[in-house]
């Protein structure tokens, strides 16, 4: 089986050589990219990375701006990222989110965590075994095996955590999830991440679904629920 690729994309030298050590123990194809410009051309090329590890302060072209190319195109839409910042950059970090970004670390970090969440990530990318191959609630056709989902017939793009979401919801439909059941749930943990980031995505995901956007329904003061 082949190594998943990790494309970091970080300027400052010893962070860098810090977790191509790291991720290369733990069985990783680590490739580092120190500038965004070409971290988006790498990204461009075939085979992409399986996931990329974004700084936000980058020559040529900051994280927030590459996040947004990323997701933009079709080629590159689907690949998870996940955003190093720092502690003072919260807005950065909500901003990170609602361009697509899978999850953020902060920074300091140890390297054991970035290993901890990168597989978390694609573990979730990858997806367990499911009981059903197509969900359909509403106008909402979520075709599990194929990681498609229709919109009142028109497929829709989204990015792998938003997907884990959406087929989380609609897997229980009428069920309230309460925010940390869907962090354990759809991202993996849940304790060491703010439950805003279920709300981020959550917004995005409403922008997406247009006219079955009301089919979310927020349950103040516990999560959401899907309306059957």
């Amino acid at each position: 089986m082949a190594q998943p690729r990790i494309l970091i994309v970080e300027d400052e030298a010893d962070i860098a050589e810090l977790l191509v050590y790291k991720l290369g123990r733990e069985g990783f194809d680590v490739e580092v990219c120190p500038r965004g410009d070409t971290a988006l051309e790498r990204a461009r090329h075939h085979p992409s990375p399986d996931l990329v590890l974004l700084d936000l302060m980058l020559p040529g072209l900051d994280g927030l701006e590459l996040c947004r190319h990323l997701r933009r195109e079709p080629a590159t839409a689907s690949i998870p990222i996940i955003m190093l910042t720092a502690k003072a950059e919260e807005v950065d970090r909500i901003v990170g989110l609602e361009l697509g970004a899978d999850d953020y670390i902060v920074k300091p970090f140890s390297p054991r965590e970035v290993a901890l969440r990168v597989k978390a990530v694609l573990r979730r990318t990858a997806g367990p075994e499911r009981a059903a191959d197509l969900i359909e609630v509403g106008e909402l056709r979520l075709d599990v095996a194929g990681h498609r989902l229709f919109v009142c017939g028109e497929e829709v793009m989204l990015t792998a955590t938003e997907f884990r979401l959406l087929e989380r919801l609609m897997a229980s439909p009428g069920r309230v999830l309460t925010r940390n059941t869907l962090l354990a749930d759809a991202w993996g943990y849940s304790s060491d991440v703010d439950s805003r980031t279920v709300d981020t995505h959550v917004r995005r995901l409403r922008r997406k679904l247009a006219a079955e956007a009301d089919r979310i329904e927020t349950v103040i003061g516990v999560g959401y629920r899907l309306r059957g």
